[in-house]
């Protein structure tokens, strides 16, 4: 099984991509500097605006969630996990996390990257307010 869903935001002068263990777009269209995580805003769509068929393979403990962020000709490549504990419910936010922990903003758990660990030419991008296009990838054995 598998859907995908692509999403648009765009960077900020305020983005920092500083945090250790999570990473973050929104769909709120301004930032301050505590906003560490937060590595998009203005975006399309937030957790709940997911389509039901994404949020059905998402909510299973085996899926896998790949996620492509992509500026210009820039892209990098994270995997995480699904989880039985998904809500997707969030109007405005999805995060990635490195741990296994869930909240109605989060969008997968055991991410391998996260806002610290991201390129710092993705991150410079970033915060010349460029394009970024996320493309989520889920999938699950049949």
């Amino acid at each position: 099984m598998e859907a995908q869903e692509i999403i648009r935001c765009k960077g900020h002068p305020n983005i920092l991509g500083t945090h250790l263990t999570t990473f973050e777009i929104t769909r709120e269209d301004h930032l301050t500097y505590n906003g560490n995580c937060i590595i998009g805003v203005s975006a399309d769509k937030g957790c709940n605006d997911l389509s039901q068929q994404f949020r059905s393979i998402l909510s299973h403990d085996d899926a896998i969630l790949n996620t492509f962020l992509t500026i210009d000709n820039m892209s990098v490549e994270i995997q995480s996990k699904g989880s039985s504990q998904l809500t997707l419910d969030h109007p405005l936010d999805m995060v990635w996390r490195r741990s296994t922990f869930t909240c109605g903003r989060t969008i997968g758990i055991c991410s391998d990257y996260v806002a610290a660990t991201l390129s710092r030419d993705i991150i410079a991008e970033l915060k010349k307010g460029k394009d970024m296009t996320v493309t989520l990838i889920v999938t699950r054995p049949d």
